[in-house]
């Protein structure tokens, strides 16, 4: 049975987790997409920094109960299934042309690899998770983006993935990358990028790079 999302918006949706965020990220990225929907524990994380979100949506096991009087039950989605993280929930029952993500990597290892897994998921959004100091997303087909000279670019496959490009210093062409074998990690720019890529693979940049990678993607 299809869900009906919980919240839909024109503009783009900064979602909140339970992790490690800089605050100045927060609040930068709801400039850019301002609609913020918390990720179960991301909404103590939201009330901290004097933050409403528009939903809260999870399991409900890691929100501060002292909290849930602060938000209004309408606010408030209890997803009880255990066969998706909170952030796949927050990526299902919403809708909106693109998503900022922060608050899903650093602090537990293995929060950070389902958040990553759940990038390629499909059907695929376009999402971009900023970390403390990397911006990471799934390469789209095509893109084409302007950098820095000497800007580390770093590819990361999660299944097997091919493609080519222009403007890496070692280009991608001919090569198959895959998780257990040849990666693509610390890369660099040497002019105007361009990459085609056909399987599930992470696009890494430093956090310099988020509004040429919103551009890239047609977010902006």
């Amino acid at each position: 049975m299809t869900e009906s999302p919980v919240l839909s918006r024109k503009t783009g949706i900064t979602l909140l987790g339970g992790g490690q965020i800089d605050p100045r990220d927060v609040y930068h990225a709801m400039t850019i997409a301002p609609h913020l929907v918390a990720a179960d524990g991301g909404a103590n994380q939201a009330l901290a920094l004097e933050l409403m979100p528009e939903a809260v949506i999870g399991d409900m096991d890691s929100f501060d109960p002292a909290h849930r009087g602060r938000i209004t039950a309408e606010r408030l989605h209890h997803i009880a299934e255990q066969d998706s993280t909170d952030f796949g929930k927050c990526l299902r029952l919403t809708q909106a042309p693109f998503y900022l993500g922060l608050g899903f990597t650093g602090r537990r290892l293995d929060h950070t690899l389902a958040a990553l897994s759940a990038l390629a998921h499909p059907p695929r959004k376009k999402i971009i998770l900023i970390d403390a100091e990397d911006i990471v997303f799934c390469a789209p087909p095509e893109m084409a983006l302007t950098l820095p000279v000497q800007s580390r670019f770093s590819l990361y496959p999660l299944g097997p993935s091919a493609g080519t490009s222009t403007g890496l210093r070692w280009p991608i062409d001919g090569l198959t990358l895959e998780p257990c074998g040849q990666i693509g990690t610390s890369n660099e720019v040497t002019g105007p990028v361009t990459l085609q890529m056909t399987g599930p693979c992470l696009v890494l940049l430093p956090k310099t790079a988020l509004g040429e990678a919103l551009r890239a993607l047609g977010c902006v």
